[in-house]
């Protein structure tokens, strides 16, 4: 799904290790994964939290790690090689206007959309596409960047989630700013226009 996409090379920029002081993967994810749980992160890139999470699922669980860029997910592949976890996550490559995951409908536990939901031309078509993903207890965790995003555009965003059937429940991420935990309102009655059949 593309937009402002970020450019490939920036890529290795956003690896470098002392991001971690500020924003340490781990960290951040440790609240909410657990051990052979299936993971879907839209917006990859090379994996700054890919791999983390595929920790964080364990060996019994799974990352789908989707990103628009193929040098962002050979990228990813390279680093998740080396570190021994190929085996639990799937690199895609997603459209220009959809993730690419329909094979993923109600089997996934936990959506990342880190830093990435700014850069998409169709939120809606976007959250639409995860909720369909997620099991009926899952969960999207939103993070955007400060600097990109202001707080009334991220609250336009949360507004969208809304309207496509997700209602916020409490974030137990330890971050202050630009993030929301969403959870998906029981369906009830016929689909949206919007919502994928």
């Amino acid at each position: 799904m593309a937009h402002r996409v970020c450019p490939w090379w920036l890529g290795y920029m956003l690896l470098n290790p002392l991001r971690r002081l500020f924003e340490d993967p781990a960290k951040l994810l440790r609240p909410l994964l657990r051990e052979g749980m299936v993971v879907l992160e839209p917006g990859c890139g090379m994996g700054y939290f890919t791999l983390d999470a595929a920790r964080l699922a364990g060996p019994s669980g799974r990352v789908v790690a989707v990103d628009l860029q193929p040098r962002m997910l050979a990228g990813l592949r390279r680093r998740a090689a080396r570190a021994g976890l190929a085996a639990r996550i799937d690199a895609r490559l997603a459209a220009a206007d959809r993730l690419g995951v329909a094979d993923l409908a109600g089997t996934v536990d936990v959506a990342l959309a880190i830093h990435v939901v700014h850069e998409l031309p169709d939120r809606r078509a976007f959250l639409a596409e995860v909720r369909t993903a997620l099991k009926p207890d899952g969960r999207l965790l939103i993070i955007e960047p400060k600097g990109h995003v202001s707080a009334d555009a991220f609250a336009v965003t949360l507004a969208d989630a809304g309207e496509e059937g997700f209602r916020q429940v409490e974030c137990p991420v330890a971050r202050s700013g630009l993030v929301a935990l969403l959870a998906p309102r029981p369906r009830t009655g016929p689909l949206r226009q919007s919502e994928p059949r």
